[in-house]
């Protein structure tokens, strides 16, 4: 038997001790009038003669962390997830019963404790129990008590376990909901309505990227999951709502990294008769007050980077960072010279690349990963962004770029329907994965008014402000191949 079958073993046979002495280990609820860490917080500053003199007692649950024995008497230290508590336990305030129950505690039980709070000799914030009831026995031992929580794919397999274990791995959660907190709160405040739009989707659209698919039974209907909400977004933008965003869940069916997770967090919003310049300026104020609100200045350490969040930030055009910042100063025009650095490279070929796809190419190998401050690059060419307005040469779109991760993306919207509809066929035809929406393009024969949208990924934006180097780390239950017998 190995040593973790022993420890549960044991643990078995102390619930069946509780159940002989007809304790009720797992209740159906408990009453309490506060939680330790809002208790530690209240008492912080309050000395040992103040807390003999006023003799408060309170409720609390909680989690044994910790349990030192010492004769007849036996301390506990008990979390809530946020904070600990030290609670005294002696025989005498117990009586015999209640210490012959426990003496069946274990590390990672859920117990409620009554009693009176003091601080100990040593002036510890403590809780000499008068009363205790155990609301969940632990069956299992804790990680930290068996064999650690060292390996990384065991923590995203098993959060919860890393999130008993790693205090630090709740404070990035509660960072990530402070973010989306203060994310859905700024466009409230500038009258954005937020919006639900569909999941489950007959086409995929949005994005050119690979769905997922499933099958609708009922209906004996094809459906994708949604790579992107931009295309119903924008038909809220014809319905005649100037404003809307939504924080939604897009699923898109390519390559994990420690920056792509097949199912991922986007904020995407769109505003009637503003332009991709008027998103760049509320992309600094959003963002630089976002960093703001959570770090307490504009700046912050990201890996071995300082960053620097304070508006403006700097502006990038790709032809003109291929042309200066390539090796040989490609012409952006000239497709033999464009292949030429490409190779160079080491950049895969297969002969019938266009200068748009690389000069991309180019950029991202040579440039993206050196642009660590908040940077807008702007020169995206038209083949590259067939939602998009702009001119012969170039879309009106901007990416933001920190720490070489694009961040987020935004431009112009198109919203003239025979040309929409030209490049979703120059799209189809060329095979790029692009499924005609004929729905959202008679939208556009309605009329859609001048409309700029972005988006902005959640997750990577987590990842900046809690300094995370893998998505996994800022994803409670990031997506596993599955162990075997798992």
């Amino acid at each position: 038997m190995s040593e973790f079958d022993e420890q549960k073993q044991v643990r078995i046979s102390k619930l069946n001790r509780l159940r002989e002495l007809e304790v009720e280990v797992y209740p159906h609820n408990f009453s309490y009038d506060t939680d330790i860490h809002s208790l530690k917080q209240r008492y912080a500053d309050t000395d040992a003669a103040a807390l003999e003199e006023n003799k408060s007692r309170h409720t609390v649950p909680g989690r044994i962390v910790s349990i030192r024995e010492h004769g007849k008497v036996t301390f506990l230290d008990l979390s809530d997830g946020k904070d600990r508590l030290q609670i005294y336990v002696k025989k005498q305030i117990l009586g015999d019963d209640a210490w012959e129950q426990s003496k069946q505690l274990d590390l990672g039980d859920h117990i409620g404790v009554e009693g009176t709070l003091l601080r100990t000799r040593t002036g510890e914030l403590t809780l000499f129990a008068e009363r205790f009831v155990f609301l969940a026995k632990a069956l299992r031992p804790l990680p930290e008590k068996f064999h650690g929580l060292a390996d990384v794919e065991l923590r995203y397999r098993r959060r919860y376990l890393d999130l008993i274990v790693n205090r630090d791995v709740r404070d990035i959660f509660e960072t990530r909901s402070r973010i989306i907190d203060f994310l859905r709160t700024f466009f409230k405040e500038r009258s954005f309505l937020e919006v639900e739009t569909p999941m489950m989707q007959t086409i995929p659209g949005g994005a050119a990227a690979k769905p997922f698919s499933t099958h609708h039974n009922a209906l004996d209907l094809d459906l994708y999951l949604r790579v992107a909400p931009e295309l119903f977004l924008k038909r809220l933008i014809v319905g005649g709502i100037p404003r809307v965003f939504e924080i939604n869940r897009n699923f898109r069916n390519e390559g994990i990294s420690t920056r792509h997770n097949p199912e991922f967090t986007m904020l995407e919003f769109y505003e009637a008769y503003r332009d991709y310049t008027y998103l760049m300026a509320l992309t600094e104020e959003l963002l630089s007050s976002l960093v703001k609100e959570i770090k307490g200045s504009y700046e912050l350490e990201y890996g071995s980077h300082s960053l620097d969040f304070t508006p403006p930030w700097d502006r990038v055009s790709i032809p003109e960072a291929v042309k200066s910042r390539v090796p040989g100063g490609p012409d952006p025009d000239n497709l033999d010279a464009l292949r030429d650095a490409a190779r160079n490279a080491g950049i895969p070929l297969n002969g019938d690349e266009s200068c748009a796809a690389l000069m991309m190419a180019l950029f991202e190998h040579y440039v993206e990963s050196t642009l660590i401050q908040p940077t807008f690059i702007t020169g995206f060419p038209v083949e590259l962004s067939p939602l998009a307005k702009g001119d012969e040469t170039a879309v009106h779109r901007f990416e933001l770029i920190i720490a070489g991760m694009e961040l987020a993306n935004a431009y112009c919207e198109l919203n003239d329907p025979m040309e929409q509809e030209r490049r979703f066929a120059e799209q189809v035809q060329k095979g790029e994965g692009r499924v005609l929406d004929r729905d959202f393009i008679d939208a556009l024969e309605y009329g859609m008014p001048p409309t700029a949208g972005e988006g902005i990924g959640i997750d990577r934006l987590v990842m900046l402000l809690t300094n995370q180097e893998s998505i996994r780390e800022v994803i409670l239950f990031p997506l596993l191949r599955p162990r075997d017998g798992a």
